[in-house]
Protein backbone atom coordinates (compact mmCIF):
# COMPACT_ATOMS: atom_id res chain seq x y z
CA UNK A 1 0.00 0.00 0.00
CA UNK A 2 1.42 3.22 -1.07
CA UNK A 3 1.70 6.20 1.32
CA UNK A 4 -1.65 7.92 -0.55
CA UNK A 5 -3.78 5.03 -0.57
CA UNK A 6 -2.81 4.42 3.24
CA UNK A 7 -3.77 8.26 3.76
CA UNK A 8 -7.14 7.66 1.69
CA UNK A 9 -8.01 5.10 4.13
CA UNK A 10 -7.57 6.29 7.01
CA UNK A 11 -9.10 9.94 6.33
CA UNK A 12 -12.25 7.83 4.36
CA UNK A 13 -13.01 5.99 7.87
CA UNK A 14 -12.15 8.97 10.13
CA UNK A 15 -14.88 10.75 8.06
CA UNK A 16 -17.22 7.75 8.30
CA UNK A 17 -17.06 7.89 11.71
CA UNK A 18 -17.58 12.14 12.13
CA UNK A 19 -20.60 11.25 10.11
CA UNK A 20 -21.67 8.58 12.45
CA UNK A 21 -20.51 9.18 16.00
CA UNK A 22 -19.29 13.08 15.45
CA UNK A 23 -16.13 14.69 14.55
CA UNK A 24 -14.72 14.92 18.12
CA UNK A 25 -14.26 10.76 17.95
CA UNK A 26 -12.75 10.79 14.17
CA UNK A 27 -9.20 10.59 15.77
CA UNK A 28 -6.58 8.95 13.46
CA UNK A 29 -6.47 5.42 16.04
CA UNK A 30 -10.01 4.31 16.22
CA UNK A 31 -9.73 5.18 11.87
CA UNK A 32 -6.90 3.47 11.39
CA UNK A 33 -8.23 0.20 13.57
CA UNK A 34 -11.87 0.94 11.59
CA UNK A 35 -9.74 0.44 8.94
CA UNK A 36 -7.46 -2.28 9.23
CA UNK A 37 -4.23 0.22 9.21
CA UNK A 38 -1.42 -0.08 10.87
CA UNK A 39 -1.43 2.16 14.38
CA UNK A 40 2.40 2.81 14.22
CA UNK A 41 2.31 4.27 10.41
CA UNK A 42 -1.22 6.33 11.56
CA UNK A 43 0.79 8.04 14.71
CA UNK A 44 3.51 8.57 12.43
CA UNK A 45 1.20 10.46 9.75
CA UNK A 46 -1.35 11.13 11.74
CA UNK A 47 -0.04 12.95 14.68
CA UNK A 48 -3.71 14.75 15.18
CA UNK A 49 -6.74 15.14 14.21
CA UNK A 50 -6.07 18.41 12.56
CA UNK A 51 -3.40 16.11 10.31
CA UNK A 52 -6.54 14.71 8.93
CA UNK A 53 -7.95 18.09 7.47
CA UNK A 54 -4.96 18.84 6.35
CA UNK A 55 -4.28 16.01 4.73
CA UNK A 56 -7.26 15.93 3.15
CA UNK A 57 -7.24 19.27 2.02
CA UNK A 58 -4.06 18.31 0.14
CA UNK A 59 -5.63 15.24 -1.36
CA UNK A 60 -8.49 17.74 -2.53
CA UNK A 61 -5.83 20.33 -4.00
CA UNK A 62 -4.25 16.88 -5.98
CA UNK A 63 -7.20 15.92 -7.65
CA UNK A 64 -8.05 18.92 -8.74
CA UNK A 65 -4.65 19.93 -10.51
CA UNK A 66 -4.46 16.39 -11.89
CA UNK A 67 -4.73 17.09 -15.44
CA UNK A 68 -5.62 20.80 -14.53
CA UNK A 69 -6.92 22.80 -17.93
CA UNK A 70 -4.79 24.69 -20.00
CA UNK A 71 -7.65 25.94 -22.32
CA UNK A 72 -9.93 29.11 -21.68
CA UNK A 73 -10.04 32.19 -19.56
CA UNK A 74 -9.07 32.33 -16.18
CA UNK A 75 -12.04 32.32 -14.61
CA UNK A 76 -13.27 29.08 -16.63
CA UNK A 77 -9.88 27.39 -15.55
CA UNK A 78 -10.74 28.42 -11.68
CA UNK A 79 -14.60 27.14 -12.55
CA UNK A 80 -13.21 23.85 -13.19
CA UNK A 81 -10.54 23.60 -10.85
CA UNK A 82 -13.08 24.59 -7.88
CA UNK A 83 -15.28 22.13 -9.02
CA UNK A 84 -13.18 19.09 -8.79
CA UNK A 85 -11.99 20.01 -5.44
CA UNK A 86 -16.00 19.26 -4.84
CA UNK A 87 -15.77 15.62 -6.33
CA UNK A 88 -13.31 15.25 -3.05
CA UNK A 89 -15.31 16.45 -0.64
CA UNK A 90 -18.63 15.11 -2.53
CA UNK A 91 -16.62 11.40 -2.38
CA UNK A 92 -16.56 12.03 1.88
CA UNK A 93 -20.38 14.04 1.83
CA UNK A 94 -21.84 13.31 5.16
CA UNK A 95 -18.39 13.21 7.26
CA UNK A 96 -17.23 16.88 5.34
CA UNK A 97 -20.73 18.27 6.68
CA UNK A 98 -20.43 16.64 9.77
CA UNK A 99 -16.89 18.66 10.15
CA UNK A 100 -18.18 21.51 9.07
CA UNK A 101 -20.93 21.62 11.18
CA UNK A 102 -18.44 20.76 14.32
CA UNK A 103 -15.59 23.50 13.94
CA UNK A 104 -17.45 26.29 14.96
CA UNK A 105 -16.81 24.86 18.35
CA UNK A 106 -13.13 24.45 18.30
CA UNK A 107 -11.64 27.84 16.77
CA UNK A 108 -7.69 27.03 16.46
CA UNK A 109 -8.72 23.86 14.14
CA UNK A 110 -10.99 25.92 12.62
CA UNK A 111 -8.31 28.96 11.76
CA UNK A 112 -5.86 26.33 11.35
CA UNK A 113 -8.66 24.22 8.14
CA UNK A 114 -9.09 28.01 7.05
CA UNK A 115 -5.03 29.04 6.44
CA UNK A 116 -5.05 25.59 4.93
CA UNK A 117 -7.71 26.50 2.34
CA UNK A 118 -6.42 29.84 1.40
CA UNK A 119 -2.92 27.90 0.87
CA UNK A 120 -5.25 26.06 -1.87
CA UNK A 121 -6.61 28.74 -3.21
CA UNK A 122 -3.37 30.30 -4.07
CA UNK A 123 -2.43 26.90 -5.44
CA UNK A 124 -5.81 27.42 -7.99
CA UNK A 125 -5.21 30.45 -8.75
CA UNK A 126 -1.49 30.04 -10.00
CA UNK A 127 -2.48 26.67 -11.53
CA UNK A 128 -4.84 28.93 -13.71
CA UNK A 129 -2.64 31.13 -14.70
CA UNK A 130 -2.69 33.71 -11.82
CA UNK A 131 0.78 34.81 -10.36
CA UNK A 132 -1.22 35.99 -7.48
CA UNK A 133 2.15 37.02 -4.74
CA UNK A 134 2.73 40.09 -3.13
CA UNK A 135 0.29 42.52 -1.97
CA UNK A 136 -2.15 41.89 -5.12
CA UNK A 137 -1.79 37.85 -4.87
CA UNK A 138 -2.87 38.26 -1.17
CA UNK A 139 -5.91 40.15 -2.29
CA UNK A 140 -6.74 37.71 -5.20
CA UNK A 141 -6.21 34.84 -2.56
CA UNK A 142 -8.77 36.26 -0.30
CA UNK A 143 -11.15 37.00 -3.19
CA UNK A 144 -11.39 33.66 -3.95
CA UNK A 145 -11.35 32.06 -0.87
CA UNK A 146 -14.65 34.05 -0.31
CA UNK A 147 -15.95 32.29 -3.23
CA UNK A 148 -15.00 28.94 -2.24
CA UNK A 149 -17.14 29.76 1.27
CA UNK A 150 -20.47 31.05 -0.62
CA UNK A 151 -19.78 27.92 -2.61
CA UNK A 152 -19.26 25.60 0.22
CA UNK A 153 -22.39 26.76 1.84
CA UNK A 154 -24.34 25.87 -1.37
CA UNK A 155 -22.77 22.49 -1.90
CA UNK A 156 -24.08 21.50 1.81
CA UNK A 157 -27.64 22.44 0.52
CA UNK A 158 -26.88 20.91 -2.89
CA UNK A 159 -28.42 17.43 -3.05
CA UNK A 160 -29.00 16.89 -6.68
CA UNK A 161 -26.71 14.45 -8.58
CA UNK A 162 -24.99 17.13 -10.66
CA UNK A 163 -24.29 19.58 -8.66
CA UNK A 164 -26.08 21.70 -10.20
CA UNK A 165 -26.94 24.09 -7.24
CA UNK A 166 -22.78 24.07 -6.10
CA UNK A 167 -22.16 25.30 -10.04
CA UNK A 168 -24.19 28.19 -9.80
CA UNK A 169 -22.97 29.56 -6.84
CA UNK A 170 -19.21 28.89 -8.18
CA UNK A 171 -19.90 30.47 -11.23
CA UNK A 172 -21.64 33.33 -10.39
CA UNK A 173 -19.39 34.08 -7.12
CA UNK A 174 -16.48 34.00 -9.88
CA UNK A 175 -18.61 36.77 -12.21
CA UNK A 176 -18.89 38.81 -9.27
CA UNK A 177 -15.39 38.85 -8.17
CA UNK A 178 -14.83 39.67 -11.62
CA UNK A 179 -16.94 42.22 -12.10
CA UNK A 180 -15.97 43.85 -8.82
CA UNK A 181 -12.21 43.85 -8.96
CA UNK A 182 -9.48 43.43 -11.65
CA UNK A 183 -8.33 40.33 -9.75
CA UNK A 184 -9.04 37.42 -11.99
CA UNK A 185 -7.17 39.88 -14.98
CA UNK A 186 -3.97 38.54 -16.08
CA UNK A 187 -2.76 40.36 -18.84
CA UNK A 188 -0.54 39.50 -21.75
CA UNK A 189 1.71 42.23 -23.75
CA UNK A 190 -0.39 44.17 -26.52
CA UNK A 191 1.10 42.82 -30.14
CA UNK A 192 2.94 44.78 -31.87
CA UNK A 193 0.83 47.04 -34.37
CA UNK A 194 0.49 46.31 -38.06
CA UNK A 195 2.19 47.24 -40.81
CA UNK A 196 0.83 50.36 -42.54
CA UNK A 197 0.98 50.24 -46.63
CA UNK A 198 1.54 53.98 -47.25
CA UNK A 199 0.03 54.82 -50.48
CA UNK A 200 1.29 57.42 -53.00
CA UNK A 201 1.56 60.82 -52.33
CA UNK A 202 1.99 59.79 -48.80
CA UNK A 203 4.65 59.93 -46.25
CA UNK A 204 6.20 56.93 -43.99
CA UNK A 205 7.24 58.66 -40.86
CA UNK A 206 10.34 56.53 -41.00
CA UNK A 207 11.55 58.88 -43.77
CA UNK A 208 11.45 61.77 -41.56
CA UNK A 209 14.42 62.72 -39.94
CA UNK A 210 14.54 62.29 -35.88
CA UNK A 211 13.90 65.42 -33.85
CA UNK A 212 17.29 66.33 -33.39
CA UNK A 213 18.24 66.27 -36.48
CA UNK A 214 17.29 69.65 -38.54
CA UNK A 215 15.50 69.07 -42.36
CA UNK A 216 17.56 69.78 -44.95
CA UNK A 217 16.07 73.09 -46.51
CA UNK A 218 16.53 74.28 -50.26
CA UNK A 219 18.41 78.02 -50.36
CA UNK A 220 16.38 80.68 -51.14
CA UNK A 221 16.02 81.38 -54.83
CA UNK A 222 17.87 85.16 -56.20
CA UNK A 223 15.86 87.54 -56.78
CA UNK A 224 15.07 87.93 -60.88
CA UNK A 225 16.83 90.73 -62.42
CA UNK A 226 15.07 94.10 -63.23
CA UNK A 227 13.78 94.68 -66.21
CA UNK A 228 12.12 97.61 -68.08
CA UNK A 229 14.32 100.69 -69.18
CA UNK A 230 17.58 101.73 -67.36
CA UNK A 231 17.52 105.18 -65.75
CA UNK A 232 21.01 106.44 -65.22
CA UNK A 233 22.21 107.44 -61.71
CA UNK A 234 22.13 111.30 -61.69
CA UNK A 235 25.28 111.11 -59.55
CA UNK A 236 26.96 110.08 -62.18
Amino acid sequence: MTDTEFDSALIAAAFRIAAEDGWPKANAAAAARAAGLSLQEARARFPSRAAILLRFARLADQTALQDAPTEGSVRDKLFDLLMRRFDTYQAHRAGVKAILRALPAEPPLALLAGCATRGSMRWMLQAAGVEATGLKGAIQVRGLFGVWLLAVRAWEKDDSEDLSGTMAAVDSGLQRAESLAAWLNVRSPAPPPPPVNFGAGEIDPSDLPPDDEPFDTPPEPEPPPATGPVIPDPSV
